[in-house]
């Protein structure tokens, strides 16, 4: 198929998509319950609720990947008949999924055009002709200066964010799903997303856009709908609902306070236990240095690629260290493995930024994946003791009110949110005294992001730390204790408590008025 011969955007029509009556099980599970709803043509559309609310079984039915038990679509005023991935795309549905679909092993060109690649009389792929319009069209949409030919699996996440969302237009599609597009993404970034999306509602695009970020929904979208247990709760204007009754109708109760309070500035801190000086490692982190003390969280500010990822992996020894120390409790270390960071002397754990290929086996149960990093403990002779394995186990999964079902059953079989909590129950396992959390609230609804806000504060309060990182500025503002913001590789700043602001951590990440930006220049 051809993107050019998807026809054009229809307004005249009352409804670009309309949802009657869908209702979708996976044996017992009911994802989808009697929903119905409509999209207008040519408006921006947010689709809320938790994780397991529904959304995600919603995109899979209008990207054709299910079908319905009951209930269907019509598509611009027509049954739409959406039995596969070619259904949709014939009738103008394109997807950027949060998971991304692209294959990490062939170059960003390749992955553009597939699956419909523009071939020759004899069957070659057109390559130089489809290099040049792909070029093009990432200078259209300001994302000139990825090489093409560049395998995507050395690309940064947020960069694969973008190639994913640009693949979808590329098909020129007349209604774009956008499944979370900004979990990977900040500041600037989501700024460019938010251009992108202008630009293409402006050409008559529908546009259906999945968050868990309210700031977002309300610089992008016209109207939403909210999910909750598979059921429809709401549809209207975004203007019509403050934050609150948003996320009263997303998790079915108010949150009075969506971050818990966090301690004076003047409390008495505690031991250092984790350092590190003047570090330089991986491919981006230059120059670092900072101080992690006993109770404390410590948050890491700054825009995508600025080192933040290879000083936590240096800390958890999985990025070379080119020079510069790491201490823990004062004494110089060397990790040259993660199982060096995890050893009883030392007590790291790490909850890396792609839960479901970095931190979980999703073919395997809960209580096997939380138990990984610790399974020597419930060994005698070779042989593993179930009983005690699952006692421990279950402890833990009833303190962050994981269901009791992970034990036995496949965590890719769970909602993101218990996924990450799942992720994190396994550093509790082993009683991690610090844990390095990158970005943990990443595609997260806000009913369990709530849950770990408490979570962090509650383990730090019990004698643990955090080394903190996260896309989501007010989330540095109200959890951490003091942020440094890193900028070029380097910590261009650190903000104290009594500081901490959103507009400071935004004007350091920036380079703010320090001589940072003039080093790295």
């Amino acid at each position: 198929m051809s993107a050019a011969t998807v026809p054009a955007p229809d307004t005249s029509t009352a409804s670009a998509v309309k949802a009657d009556s869908i209702r979708k099980s996976f044996g017992a599970t009911v994802a989808v319950d009697d929903v119905s709803f409509d999209i207008a043509p040519g408006t921006v559309h947010a689709l809320l609720g938790e994780n397991g609310a529904g959304k995600s079984t919603i995109v899979k039915l209008l990207s054709g990947l299910i079908e319905p038990d009951s209930g269907g679509f019509t598509v611009f005023g027509e049954q739409a008949r959406l039995g596969s991935p070619r259904a949709s795309h014939r009738l103008g549905i394109e997807t950027a999924f949060q998971e991304m679909t692209l294959v990490k092993d062939l170059t960003v060109l390749d992955n553009m055009l597939l699956p419909y690649a523009p071939v020759g009389p004899i069957g070659m792929i057109r390559r130089r002709m489809a290099a040049r319009d792909v070029a093009a069209h990432f200078e259209r949409f300001d994302i000139a200066g990825i090489d093409l030919e560049d395998e995507v699996r050395d690309l940064d996440l947020a960069v694969q964010q973008k190639i994913e969302i640009a693949r979808a237009i590329y098909r020129k599609p007349r209604i774009l799903l956008l499944d979370e597009p900004t979990s990977t993404l900040s500041g600037r970034d989501v700024d460019w997303l938010g251009d992108v999306i202008a630009r293409l509602k402006g050409e008559g695009v529908t546009i259906v856009f999945i968050s868990h970020r309210m700031p977002e929904v309300r610089a992008f979208c016209d109207r939403l709908t909210v999910l909750r247990n598979g059921g429809h709760i709401a549809t209207g204007d975004v203007s019509g609902f403050s934050d609150g009754d948003v996320i009263e109708m997303i998790i079915g109760r108010s949150i009075s306070q969506t971050f818990p309070s966090r301690p004076d500035a003047g409390a008495d801190q505690g031991p250092e236990v984790l350092a590190a000086a003047q570090l330089c490692a991986g491919r981006k982190l230059k120059d670092a240095s900072f101080s992690l003390r006993r109770g404390e969280i410590l948050g890491v500010g700054g825009l995508q690629g600025m080192g933040q990822l290879d000083l936590f992996l240096a800390c958890f020894g999985m990025a070379e260290i080119h020079s510069g120390t790491i201490s823990v409790d004062g004494k110089p270390v060397t990790f040259t493995s993660p199982a060096d960071a995890i050893g009883a002397n030392i007590g790291l754990g790490m909850v890396p930024e792609d839960r479901k290929t970095e931190a979980l086996f999703l073919k395997l149960n809960g209580k096997h994946n939380a138990s990984l990093p610790v399974i020597e403990r419930f060994t005698r002779f070779g042989l593993i003791d179930g009983e005690a394995e699952r006692t421990a186990i279950s402890r833990v999964f009833d303190r962050i009110d994981v269901d009791r079902r992970a034990l036995w059953t496949p965590v890719g079989a769970f909602s993101g949110g218990n996924q990450q909590k799942i992720a994190i129950a396994k550093w509790l396992v082993s009683e991690s005294r610090i844990l390095l959390l990158f970005d943990p609230t990443r595609g997260i609804d806000v009913g369990t992001k709530h849950e770990l806000y408490v979570l962090m504060r509650e383990y730090v309060e019990a004698g643990g730390s955090i080394l903190f990182f996260s896309t989501e500025i007010p989330e540095l503002v109200n959890l951490a204790d003091r942020v440094m913001v890193l900028y070029g590789g380097r910590v261009a700043e650190e903000i104290p408590a009594e500081r901490l602001s959103e507009q400071a951590i935004v004007k350091a990440a920036l380079g703010g008025e320090s001589k940072m930006a003039e080093r790295v220049a």
